[in-house]
């Protein structure tokens, strides 16, 4: 069986919550996970889930991307620009968290038209946030163009 390799997670988790002056009971509470289960991946012996990696992240208010890397979700070397972009956007104090989610949803779309994070979720789409609404609109919904009603006469 490979190794879980978890323990440089568990490390920084810890670290990271000691950072915040959150006990464990307080951080499993926040993340919606049980304290068993938290302390559990503090101590390296179960590897989370991309799901509970972003609940955590979110109770700890650290980029999910960072806690994937180190769970080996994310590959590090290929994946480290983006990582990095995306950390720095999402601990932008400046922005609000809908206009974070808007321009990472930007973000992703330019990389895929460039050829880059093709079939990877739109971050943000876990947490709730449809991703196609960049509030941009294409036209054809207003009724104007050629997919509008030839029914519906200005009158």
């Amino acid at each position: 069986m490979a190794s879980l390799n978890v323990g440089n997670l568990g490390e920084y988790l810890r670290e990271q919550r000691r950072n915040a002056q959150l006990s464990l009971r307080q951080l499993a509470d926040a993340a919606g996970v049980s304290n068993p289960y938290l302390s559990q991946i503090e101590r390296g012996l179960r590897k989370p889930s991309a799901e509970v990696l972003q609940q955590v992240a979110k109770a700890l208010r650290i980029s999910a991307e960072t806690l994937y890397v180190r769970a080996g979700i994310l590959d590090a070397e290929r994946d480290r620009d983006e990582v990095e972009t995306r950390a720095v956007i999402l601990a932008d104090p400046s922005l609000n968290e809908r206009q974070k989610q808007v321009l990472l949803q930007i973000y992703e779309s330019f990389r895929k038209e460039n050829g880059f994070g093709v079939g990877e979720p739109v971050a943000g789409e876990e947490a709730g946030y449809p991703a196609q609404d960049t509030g941009v609109d294409s036209g054809a919904a207003g009724g104007h163009g050629a997919d509008a009603d030839p029914r519906r006469t200005a009158g």
